[in-house]
Parts: C-alpha cells; sequence; structure tokens
C-alpha cells in the first residue's frame, strides 16, 4: 500500500504514539512513521521495534532547517533502525552518515524552509532539484512537499515523479480523497498522512482515528494505488 501513517501533528511525533499506532496496524496499516522530534529516543525506539514485529515499514522524517540538527536526525536514525529516512535537503553530507546501514533515503526537492515545512518555487528549480537529488548515490527516492508549494501542485508532482525513476513520496496538508487521487495520477509512489488524521480532518464516516484509517485507505484503493519499485515495501 501507498499510504504512511505518520504519528505526528504539525512535525511533532505525539504522545500518544504507542496507542495510535495500534489502532493504525489493527486497521491494516504497514507503512508508519515519525519524526525525531517530540518524544525521546528510546521510546522511538520501541514504536520501531513494535512496527517491526508486526512486519511493517517504519519510517523517520527529518524537519530540522540547519545542517548539525539534520545530520543529528540521520544519526538518529540509524541507531533507532528505522527502514526509510525522509527529509532534509543535504544530501551529500546526510548519505556518508547513512552509508552500510541498510536504510532507504528520500530527501526533499527544492528550498524547504519553516516549521511546518514550506516549499518554495519557482517549479522548474523543484525539478532540477529533483534531478540533481535523484542522481546522488544513496538517494533511493524524493519526499515531496507538493501541497506546501503555492502553485500548480498537480503539475509539479507530475514533473517530479517524471524527472527520474525512483519513488516519490507526497508529503504534507493531504487532507482528502481528491488529493490522494490527484497524486496517484501524477505518478506519485505514496503519500504520507498524520495531523490530518489524528485531527479528523479527512472525511470519514466513522469517528475517531479507526475511522480515518479506513476513509484513507479506501480513498488509497479507489485511486488505484499501488506503491511499485521497492521490494518489501510494495505492500502492506
Amino acid at each position: 500500500m501507498a499510504f504512511i501513517f505518520m504519528l505526528t501533528r504539525n512535525d511533532r511525533t505525539v504522545a500518544e504514539a504507542e496507542t495510535h499506532l495500534e489502532l493504525a496496524l489493527a486497521g491494516g496499516v504497514r507503512h508508519i512513521g515519525f519524526k525525531d522530534v517530540g518524544l525521546p529516543e528510546a521510546r522511538l525506539k520501541g514504536l520501531r521495534d513494535r512496527i517491526a514485529a508486526a512486519g511493517g515499514t517504519c519510517y523517520l522524517e527529518v524537519v530540522s532547517e540547519d545542517r548539525e540538527s539534520e545530520l543529528a536526525s540521520a544519526a538518529a536514525a540509524r541507531r533507532i533502525g528505522v527502514d526509510v529516512l525522509l527529509g532534509g535537503t543535504r544530501a551529500d553530507e546526510v548519505t556518508p552518515v547513512l552509508a552500510g546501514s541498510g536504510i532507504r533515503y528520500m530527501p526533499f526537492p527544492g528550498r524547504v524552509e519553516g516549521i511546518p515545512s514550506v516549499l518554495h518555487g519557482p517549479a522548474d528549480e523543484i525539478v532540477a532539484s529533483a534531478r540533481t537529488l535523484a542522481a546522488v548515490e544513496g538517494v533511493h527516492g524524493l519526499d515531496l512537499l507538493a501541497w506546501r508549494f503555492r502553485g500548480d501542485v498537480e503539475a509539479l508532482i507530475a514533473r517530479v515523479a517524471g524527472a527520474t525513476e525512483k519513488p516519490v513520496v507526497v508529503a504534507g496538508s493531504v487532507v482528502n480523497p481528491a488529493q490522494i487521487a490527484a497524486l496517484c495520477s501524477a505518478g506519485a509512489w505514496g503519500f504520507t498522512i498524520g495531523t490530518a488524521a489524528l485531527d479528523g480532518v479527512f472525511p470519514a464516516a466513522e469517528p475517531g482515528l479507526a475511522g480515518q484509517i479506513a476513509a484513507i485507505r479506501a480513498a488509497e484503493a479507489a485511486a488505484g494505488f499501488r506503491g511499485v519499485g521497492w521490494p518489501g515495501l510494495d505492500g502492506a
């Protein structure tokens, strides 16, 4: 499945992460992530262990803006033992930190600033950045903040997805089925949702997080999503 559930709100891992994780697993989600901000590393390791025990794939997304913090996040990803590192912008410096770990790495293309992170244009520069990053040895895909961009979002996703054969995950501000259908049609490999699900924003027939997850998975299926390209990451 292409849906990556983030145990995060406003770019921080939430205090109730363990409870939310169990609901997500019960709902059939097996791609689950968190940020390295909000909880101590010991609890993040516990989340990672539970995800692994359930046969899932664990993601950590970097939200740090400065160089030292970004490299520290990469080192934390290695210590925690996540499967995929999302985000960050300094690929040339992060890849040596991850070398030999087996962690797949998907940095942000374009100029990303602020918390919550915002993607700045123009689109041509973002696409050029995507090509450059995708060519770096040790970069396995891209993490695109598509709906944090002020412009033609669907066209941007299609251009970035077309700029590389590596998978593109759309992160940030995905809040309804129409967006899921659009990013699927544009060629994205997957998408993340965190705050929208935890806050009950995604349109759903049932209340609570379980209802949110069911609605998101239904929208994913209706869009025709099939994550492809990475053995071991292609399904729930």
